[in-house]
């Protein structure tokens, strides 16, 4: 069979389409020796030597799996919800009914499921919604947790 020689580039070697391309041999024990010995180009490597772990081998790398999982993004304090739900419930309407979560709500653009959600301590922070809330109740919920629920604006001392 005649091969079809192809140049790949100046100073490559020329590559021939058709036959394949002969791998080191495999030697152990004493044809290892004699062939270093001779000076031909011999491989001393075995194939999978030293990876014979069987399961344990899964178990490690579902286990670095496990470790490497992003974290869950942390939730608003338990602390920010009762003062959230203190200050609605202090702020009263015409017939002299307390705010539901539904008016505070709508009053801060945000979904009702949002604001049962920050009551309840399950939700994300969101620091635009933090901030419509401090400005709609007029209480802060950012910041030291000593803080939390204390009036926005205090009255300045003289």
């Amino acid at each position: 069979m005649v091969g079809l020689i192809l140049p790949s580039g100046w100073d490559d070697k020329p590559q021939i389409i058709g036959f394949k391309q002969q791998r080191p041999t495999v030697a152990k024990g004493s044809a290892l020796n004699s062939a270093q010995r001779s000076g031909l180009v011999v491989s001393s490597e075995s194939k999978g030597a030293g990876q014979n772990h069987g399961p344990a081998d899964h178990q490690r790398i579902a286990k670095l799996d496990r470790d490497d999982a992003p974290k869950p993004p942390e939730k608003i304090g338990v602390d920010v919800g009762k003062a959230v739900a203190t200050a609605r419930m202090a702020i009263k309407n015409q017939d002299g009914k307390s705010m539901t979560q539904k008016e505070l709500a709508t009053a801060v653009n945000a979904q009702p499921s949002a604001i049962t959600d920050l009551e309840a301590g399950r939700a994300i922070p969101d620091q635009q919604l933090l901030a419509k809330l401090e400005r709609k109740l007029n209480i802060k919920l950012r910041g030291a947790k000593a803080t939390i629920g204390a009036p926005l604006h205090p009255p300045k001392k003289k």
